[in-house]
């Protein structure tokens, strides 16, 4: 089964990090990564910009509106994505455990099983 690791986190903590401790965060979550993308089994990772660039659109009325900014107002915001195949629900969290644990930002990670539609390639 192939799994989505949502992170979201506090937008502020994680931009107020210096670049040295943005860069030890990030190297602490390859270490986390690598042995599920030698396995084979660590699809796309994206980290997101923040969601002073979103742009949303939402239908209000029936007519489809688009504005500035993430989707919902939250404490937390959706910072990037993880997919990985796992055999189970356990294997993937476990992925996120490993994940938080070397994160200081908090946050949380959402776990959801993810169904293809379409599975296309976008060149690097």
């Amino acid at each position: 089964m192939l799994y989505a690791i949502l992170c979201y986190a506090s937008e502020d903590v994680v931009s107020s990090w210096s670049k040295a401790q943005d860069d030890e965060v990030i190297g602490k979550l390859i270490n986390v990564q690598e042995k599920y993308a030698q396995a084979g089994r660590l699809g796309p990772v994206a980290r997101l910009l923040p969601t002073t660039a979103a742009t949303t659109l939402r239908k209000v009325k029936g007519e489809a509106v688009v504005i500035d900014g993430p989707f919902a107002e939250t404490k937390e915001q959706f910072l990037g994505f993880y997919t990985l195949e796992c055999a189970d629900l356990d294997e993937a969290v476990e992925f996120a455990r490993e994940l938080s644990d070397v994160n200081p930002s908090g946050g949380s990670y959402e776990i959801r099983p993810v169904q293809m539609f379409h599975a296309n390639k976008i060149p690097a």
